[in-house]
């Protein structure tokens, strides 16, 4: 494929979390203009973007545990790693809940450990960018929203803590303390193609409008939150690294993006099986919906990309109506391919 960036051609990046959803798309974006890249993966699950589009044929794979010290120094020491993306971590709120240690473990021990091995690399690395999260900020009043990057962090349930603590984390080893040119990203919820944790609600609501399963609603709707499309995500995390290495004044800013259009679920369900033709499903699933709770969620969220466009003159490009077409013109093809061929 033509490459676009000259930029990356050659460039030895490291992602963490590649074998995920979004660290699988980055992959695909970085290869396309060029990179080296080397990924860590921890689980052998091959029913993933990565394997899917079998990028995992182009890049190489490193086998392991993020808070193996040792294991992520030879990374980087032998593979003359120069950008890392720190994407990897427990992502799921409700395993927050149930499991508190585990995500404490993945998302605030994984963290600390990478950027304690890339102190003894600080003049061989260019950028480290690391994905916290809007969950970090906790809830806020809706009349306060959308979050800026100076509002305090104020989480309270387990997964917005431990993404809160590993933003923190992550400035401390910044300028001036160690030296290390890092960037802290905290975007809105991210959607789009190879996004294959079900218990999410594009994935489990595009499946099931294509009649491949039965939607549970786990709340009443009302759950407000802003989404960006995941090619927009990687385009910003390249020009927030690019930018970094370019201007090392960037070095522990904060970058918030999100569209500041929040939707309800209810909503994003009405337009999931409105474009995928089947309304009548969607039609009983608000019935369903009636008198649902949730616990463990923020009730509001929405972030601006004001900062990141002014910054870098990054803005949303796929609006949510495109977006939603094109991801669920993806699963159609992949689910497909699950039922005829019974990929795993």
């Amino acid at each position: 494929m033509k490459i676009k960036n000259n930029f990356w051609k050659n460039k030895n990046v490291f992602i963490t979390g590649i074998n995920g959803f979004i660290g699988g798309n980055l992959c695909k974006k970085l290869l396309n203009e060029g990179a080296i890249i080397h990924g860590l993966i921890r689980s052998q699950k091959k029913d993933t973007f990565l394997y899917y589009e079998k990028l995992d044929q182009r890049i190489t794979i490193h086998n392991g545990d993020l808070c193996d010290k040792e294991l992520i120094s030879r990374i980087i020491s032998e593979e003359q790693i120069s950008y890392i993306f720190h994407l990897a971590a427990q992502v799921e709120v409700g395993i927050g809940l149930i499991n508190p240690y585990l995500t404490f473990e993945s998302n605030f021990r994984g963290t600390y450990t990478l950027l304690d091995v890339c102190r003894s690399f600080s003049d061989q690395i260019n950028s480290i960018i690391i994905a916290s999260s809007d969950k970090a900020y906790g809830s806020y009043d809706k009349e306060k929203m959308p979050y800026k990057e100076d509002y305090p962090l104020l989480p309270k349930f387990p997964y917005d803590v431990s993404k809160a603590c590993s933003d923190l984390i992550a400035q401390s080893y910044s300028i001036p303390n160690y030296n290390l040119p890092i960037a802290i990203t905290r975007f809105c919820n991210i959607y789009g193609p190879g996004q294959l944790n079900f218990s999410a609600i594009f994935p489990d609501a595009i499946r099931s409008s294509l009649k491949y399963s039965t939607f549970l609603p786990r709340s009443n709707g009302t759950l407000t939150r802003d989404f960006l499309y995941v090619d927009d995500v990687s385009d910003l995390y390249c020009k927030i690294s690019i930018g970094l290495e370019k201007n090392p004044k960037l070095t522990g800013e904060i970058f918030n993006a999100g569209p500041n259009d929040p939707i309800t679920v209810r909503e994003i369900l009405e337009k999931v099986y409105t474009l995928a033709e089947n309304i009548e499903d969607f039609k009983i699933i608000v019935k369903q919906m009636q008198n649902k709770k949730t616990t463990g969620e923020i009730d509001y969220q929405c972030m601006d990309y004001v900062k990141v466009y002014k910054t870098f003159e990054w803005k949303p490009k796929t609006k949510l109506h495109d977006g939603i077409l094109k991801t669920i013109n993806w699963f159609k093809m992949y689910l497909e391919n699950m039922n005829i061929n019974n990929y795993s």
